[in-house]
């Protein structure tokens, strides 16, 4: 009795910390949650540890090196990236959607001439810190392209989104030439980097052919053909997969689906006259749909979440397919990530702690899919980087800006320290699984979910507070009881992300939103951008495998509980 007597004590003394760091009204009702840690459902797999963007040439700037250095910590196993645009001609300079590394030119006689020297340093950077490519074989070179002008796109924000398809976007006007490259380009990567590091690479054929490629469907068939034989040529260890379609869900997305694994199977390869084509990964895409509702950022996880079940249902309709290793190529609340706030206000929850929670409840529901339907779940790529030399929070999908990190790379690090085997959560808040498909969050309360693992000699557990409507809300006490702990004594670590902490966006608009922050300015920015805790970490007793922990969990709050022992 004492010691639950001592133990309320210390969560009463915590509860009301926090809600001071709040300064913010609060329910008077918890809302319980149990974690039981010896009831495990799944590995704690790094799904999460993929992250992709538009421009390739921000990988070696500055800022783009030293998020690229962060990525790689998140996970004590490797980190993947997907980039764009790795074959487009041009002279290595990054525009919003625009990249080029001058991979292939020809001479006036139309031989061909390889320069590896952007890729190199592109391909250098990741590999230096030990993160592997997802590496997309496109777009189109201007020398071989059937339409080479207009070649270079200048979009921006305010233009029309089909202004980005130019020359790039258009079939080869010689198949085997376009062959030749890919080889190349893969058995330079061998002789560079070497067989065992690119054999533990993926490779993949081009992005969204429903949308991205201005050919028929087969002339994009015989596309996949030509390169993943010569893929295979190069290093016939080398694995390969697509189709990495659009709008998964839709009618039309299915038929190109279904059309590209069939003929993976059975198909006549256009490449080499044989049956089927070599298929080491099943590729597609899955994003929400923001909206605004009488000015108020209303989030809609729906449409992506059906789109991952599509994803899912469609591998499983087909024995070829059914245990391929399935990667989302890109998993997104919407789709643009260089369609700043100030052009697209529906983009407006990318600055604040929306962006953490809604990818907190979301990235909880991939595991739940998974369990689902059964499949091999390798991973779900984030398209959002940084921008290099952009407006400071302007508002684009990345994980920092100008070098800060936002709040939504900190449900990443939290991500980072869970490990083990995930187990089984209760929550009386929590969404069912078939309702959030069907309807995201929409009812008067928010949605209170938890997420947890437990690994040889600790334990996370991940909750948020969730609702669609991007407002703030009175903050809520959690009562969180963990169950099926194996040791007597814990020490209990509190990480949160909210107004108050992790929140670089909040201490930039405390200091007026400067454009031109000082030196001094960006440090304290810099540090505010770093995963905080809630006070300091507390030593517990643990009572007949038993633990009840306390905390308050505003909306749009993410927390991480880090039991170690």
């Amino acid at each position: 009795m004492i010691k639950q007597f001592l133990f309320w004590c210390l969560c009463t003394n915590f509860l009301i910390l926090s809600v001071k760091a709040q300064d913010t009204l609060v329910s008077k009702k918890y809302v319980d949650v149990k974690i039981m840690l010896d009831k495990p459902v799944g590995e704690m797999y790094p799904m999460w540890a993929w992250f992709g963007y538009d421009e390739p040439n921000y990988t070696y700037m500055k800022d783009g090196k030293k998020l690229l250095s962060e990525l790689a910590n998140l996970s004590p196993t490797p980190v993947y990236v997907r980039t764009h645009s790795l074959l487009v001609s041009g002279d290595g300079v990054a525009a919003l959607k625009w990249g080029s590394t001058n991979a292939y030119t020809e001479d006036e006689k139309g031989n061909a001439i390889y320069n590896w020297s952007i890729i190199d340093s592109i391909f250098d950077t990741y590999i230096k810190r030990g993160i592997k490519p997802l590496a997309q074989i496109g777009f189109m070179p201007k020398a071989m392209s059937t339409k080479p002008e207009p070649y270079r796109h200048s979009w921006k924000p305010s233009d029309p989104y089909s202004e980005i398809f130019t020359g790039w976007a258009y079939p080869p006007k010689d198949y085997n030439k376009w062959a030749e490259l890919v080889y190349q380009w893969v058995k330079h990567s061998v002789e560079r980097y070497g067989k065992k590091e690119v054999e533990s690479w993926y490779w993949e054929v081009w992005n969204e052919p429903n949308y991205y490629w201005k050919g028929t469907m087969d002339e994009f068939f015989k596309l996949y053909d030509y390169s993943a034989d010569a893929v295979k040529r190069a290093l016939p260890t080398a694995k390969i997969g697509g189709l990495n379609i659009a709008g998964t869900r839709s009618e039309n997305s299915q038929k190109w689906t279904n059309a590209f694994i069939q003929h993976c199977i059975s198909g006549t390869n256009y490449a080499t006259g044989k049956k089927g084509a070599p298929l080491d990964a099943f590729l597609f895409h899955a994003k929400g749909n923001p909206t605004l509702v009488d000015g108020v950022v209303r989030m809609d996880m729906s449409p992506q979440l059906k789109d991952i079940s599509t994803g899912f249902k469609i591998a499983l309709s087909y024995p070829e397919t059914k245990n391929l290793p399935i990667i989302i190529g890109e998993s997104d609340p919407e789709g643009c990530a260089a369609c700043g706030m100030a052009t697209n206000p529906q983009n407006a929850y990318r600055n604040g702690t929306m962006y953490s929670s809604y990818t907190a409840a979301s990235f909880a529901r991939k595991y739940l899919l998974a369990d689902k339907y059964g499949i091999n779940f390798l991973g779900a790529v984030s398209w959002s980087f940084e921008f290099e030399n952009q407006p400071w929070f302007y508002g684009f999908r990345d994980l920092a800006t100008n070098g800060v990190d936002k709040p939504i790379l900190n449900v990443f690090r939290m991500f980072g320290k869970m490990s083990g085997k995930r187990v089984t959560v209760q929550s009386d808040r929590m969404t069912p699984l078939q309702s959030i498909v069907e309807n995201s969050v929409r009812g008067e309360q928010s949605e209170i979910g938890a997420l947890a693992s437990v690994d040889k000699k600790t334990a996370g557990i991940m909750l948020w507070n969730y609702h669609d409507l991007d407002q703030l809300g009175i903050a809520e006490p959690v009562r969180v009881s963990i169950s099926g702990i194996k040791t007597k004594k814990v020490t209990l670590t509190h990480y949160t992300i909210d107004s108050q902490h992790s929140n670089s966006y909040e201490v930039w608009k405390k200091m007026g939103s400067p454009q031109n922050p000082t030196s001094e300015q960006i440090s304290i920015l810099e540090k505010a951008g770093q995963l905080e805790t809630v006070g300091n970490p507390q030593k517990l007793d643990v009572t007949l495998g038993n633990l009840v922990v306390d905390i308050v969990l505003p909306r749009q709050a993410v927390s991480l509980l880090k039991l170690d022992w």
